[in-house]
């Protein structure tokens, strides 16, 4: 095992041999099951071709209007930026901030990145901030929301559907196409450009041998597996310079400090008004729950189901799900240790999907913008609603799964390395 490349799970801190596997194929962690890495049917310059492509649609997405709104002879077109700064504007600089880089400047930056990234590694020319690149790029990746914001764009214009006469523009197409390209280029992570640049012989590969002994982690950064001198001292990865830990420091606290948290600011989140709709004869504040009857109540009970489980469920999952993993840490055996790494998985997939409400509330200010006939005006709870999604993604993040397969006989060391499975 000492001259091929080496990977390690990141849910169980497993080493593997990093083989060849076929276009397609996924190599599966032996211990729990966890997708290793993934060996794409596209090639590089096919990345490179997808990634300049959705930079175009990106860039029509939010040059043009999502929507022209017609009623009483009034017409205004609504689109992203337009939502934010009439956000801002209102003095909800909190929710614009927020919206603004989960659904414009974040997406936009994993782009570039992954364009820069690509190209780089097509030349077989790394640049030196290359690993800076890919920092910068790992931390982007679970906060890029643009599929959440196509939904949130759909559930905005069936709750108007009713009240004025909406003509699709080309931006609602760009951000229905954006949405399916950046879905796409999320498997191109971080580490699997660094896999290319290892397998173009441009950085240095992991070959340890773990019979050697001694704790061995994997770098956070670029996966980049290394012996450590103990678990309790942190080293510089040899590779990308980042800090190294054997585990998450102070994983426990800080999960628990973010759970807390985000359950207090759940409350207010649910109680205030996320947004107030005003009309010629009405004057009303409306909370999550109020916005999901309303769906219900004009027909369309499959997007009131939808917003229901992104605004209601999927946080008081991610929630109990934590406290269930972080109170039930004790060894049971594999099989209950593998369901318990699912769980987490589990959070990981659904964490961004909460914030559909707070999209749904920045564009409804744009598209129902008619002084006299009707405004929306965001509330006090999108912007508590936006930050629990935030707590909950952080704590799902600072949560290691790896400690719970440490507490197997009592120890805290890797595994010996198994060859890979391969699946199809």
């Amino acid at each position: 095992m000492a001259d091929a490349p080496v990977v390690a799970c990141r849910h169980c801190a497993t080493l593997h041999e990093r083989v060849p596997i076929e276009p397609g194929a996924v190599a599966m962690c032996r211990r729990c099951g966890y997708a290793l890495f993934r060996n794409s049917m596209i090639s590089p310059d096919g990345w490179i071709a997808l990634t300049a492509t959705a930079l175009i649609v990106f860039a029509i997405a939010n040059y043009f209007p999502i929507a022209r709104l017609n009623i009483q002879g009034m017409s205004i077109q609504a689109s992203l930026p337009g939502a934010l700064y009439l956000t801002w504007q209102e003095g909800h600089r909190v929710l614009a901030i927020m919206t603004g880089l989960f659904g414009f400047w974040l997406p936009l930056t994993q782009l570039f990145v992954l364009l820069w990234a690509l190209m780089a590694v097509r030349a077989r020319r790394l640049p030196a901030d290359f690993r800076h690149g890919m920092r910068l790029l790992r931390h982007v990746e679970p906060w890029s929301m643009v599929p959440v914001l196509m939904l949130g764009i759909l559930v905005a214009i069936v709750k108007f559907a009713g009240l004025a006469t909406i003509q699709p523009e080309p931006a609602i197409w760009a951000f229905a196409l954006l949405a399916f390209l950046i879905t796409a280029l999320s498997r191109l992570t971080a580490h699997r450009l660094w896999r290319h640049a290892e397998d173009a012989g441009l950085v240095p590969n992991a070959a340890i041998d773990p019979s050697a002994g001694g704790p061995v982690a994997s770098c956070e950064s670029c996966g980049f597996v290394q012996s450590l001198p103990s678990a309790s001292s942190p080293v510089p990865c040899e590779r990308c310079g980042a800090r190294i830990h054997f585990r998450k420091p102070d994983s426990f606290s800080r999960v628990w400090a973010l759970v807390i948290a985000a359950s207090i600011i759940y409350i207010p989140a649910n109680v205030l008004p996320v947004m107030r709709v005003r009309t010629a004869t009405s004057d009303g504040a409306h909370t999550i729950l109020g916005g999901v009857i309303e769906l219900w109540r004009l027909g369309s009970w499959d997007l009131a189901v939808i917003v229901f489980i992104a605004s209601v469920v999927v946080p008081m999952t991610k929630l109990l799900a934590l406290m269930v993993l972080m109170v039930k840490h004790h060894w049971r055996g594999s099989v209950v240790q593998r369901q318990r790494t699912r769980l987490y998985e589990l959070i990981e997939f659904i964490g961004q999907w909460s914030m559909l409400d707070v999209f749904v509330v920045i564009l409804m200010t744009a598209m129902a913008n008619f002084p006299g006939i009707s405004q929306v005006i965001a509330g006090p709870g999108a912007a508590s609603f936006g930050v629990v999604v935030i707590l909950t993604m952080l704590a799902t993040m600072s949560y290691d799964p790896r400690c719970g397969w440490d507490r197997r006989a009592g120890r805290r060391a890797n595994p010996p390395g198994h060859r890979l499975k391969r699946n199809a």
